[in-house]
């Protein structure tokens, strides 16, 4: 990869970052806070959050098997990838290259940020080239984005083709996991060490069942997680957020329990889905969800909201055409939805 410097935004290298108050006395006790302009009364949520969540990411890296320092934890992935382009993409000259279809997100934070958005199309087996995505790239190419497994298709991309672009791009290359946790594939996480262009995502939203707490997880070497320090807002992560997120973490046997259980739905409903003459095709999944192609998917998916029963319509995103993005419930959700497709 270029050195650090190069890849970084000029002004944000040589930003001077904001110095709350937690973060001037760090590594020395203190009982008396006087410092932050806060309400000494209704503790514990008169004070303001750890500004770089210790106590979390010490849990974090327990549950992961990797270092706190490589650790980055921000409001939902969201914030993450926002960052990535505050952090690396110039605003009217870079661009990034992404696969397409996959999560809209990546588009709409590069649009926020004026940085070009370049797409390769996956192919008829939802799989991606790492040399048609290198292709794709110029000298102006600072991220290349890489969902796996991908959302909306529920597939895992091939590791090697993966390894192939880290290794052949010479900017920063971001995987995002938020689903990986359904997956066999082994994270992308274990190459850090090998790989310092290479940022990998996860989320607490998914498997974690925790989509309300808005926690996501950004795995890179320490100069990244730096550079990301640097730029995110002081106290992005709140308290309560913090708090239920180590809850989580004492018990992560918990949500081994719960992926198990999703698997065996999500087997039981592709199954299901196959049989029904108003499915032409179900496709290979890795996620908490399946993509299937509908003989009609907008009228299908109107026929299901008149029935209080809401699945995502994929109709028009590229090589969707038809297709229903259907998340595992819980097998009485799963039951009536079944239901009421075989009715339609």
């Amino acid at each position: 990869m270029k050195d650090l410097k190069e890849l970084v935004r000029p002004n944000i290298w040589s930003l001077a970052p904001y110095s709350s108050a937690r973060d001037e006395y760090s590594g020395k006790e203190a009982r008396i806070f006087l410092d932050a302009n806060e309400n000494p009364y209704n503790s514990p949520y008169n004070r303001y959050p750890d500004p770089l969540q210790r106590e979390l990411k010490t849990a974090i890296a327990k549950v992961k098997g990797i270092a706190e320092e490589n650790i980055f934890v921000g409001n939902g992935s969201d914030e993450a990838i926002d960052l990535a382009y505050r952090c690396f993409a110039r605003p009217g000259i870079d661009n990034v290259v992404a696969i397409e279809p996959t999560y809209g997100m990546y588009r709409v934070c590069a649009d926020i940020n004026d940085i070009e958005y370049r797409t390769v199309l996956l192919d008829e087996q939802f799989q991606f080239s790492a040399d048609r995505l290198l292709a794709a790239t110029d000298e102006k190419t600072k991220l290349i984005w890489l969902c796996s497994p991908n959302n909306p298709t529920g597939n895992s991309f091939d590791r090697d083709e993966m390894l192939r672009v880290v290794e052949g791009f010479d900017g920063i290359v971001i995987v995002d996991e938020a689903y990986g946790d359904f997956s066999r594939q082994k994270s992308m996480r274990a190459e850090l060490a090998a790989h310092p262009n290479l940022i990998v995502l996860q989320t607490m939203s998914k498997a974690w069942g925790c989509a309300a707490i808005r926690m996501g997880m950004a795995f890179a070497s320490k100069e990244i997680v730096g550079i990301y320090n640097k730029v995110k807002y002081p106290y992005n992560v709140n308290l309560l957020t913090q708090q239920r997120a180590l809850e989580a973490m004492k018990d992560p046997f918990e949500v081994d329990k719960w992926v198990r259980t999703l698997l065996v739905e999500r087997t039981r409903m592709v199954q299901a889905f196959s049989e029904l003459p108003i499915c032409e095709k179900d496709y290979p999944t890795d996620a908490n969800f399946f993509l299937a192609k509908m003989t009609d998917a907008q009228a299908i998916y109107d026929f299901l909201v008149d029935k209080g029963i809401i699945v995502r319509n994929r109709n028009r995103i590229q090589l969707c055409h038809n297709c229903l993005r259907v998340t595992i419930g819980m097998k009485s959700e799963n039951n009536e939805l079944l239901s009421a497709l075989r009715q339609y």
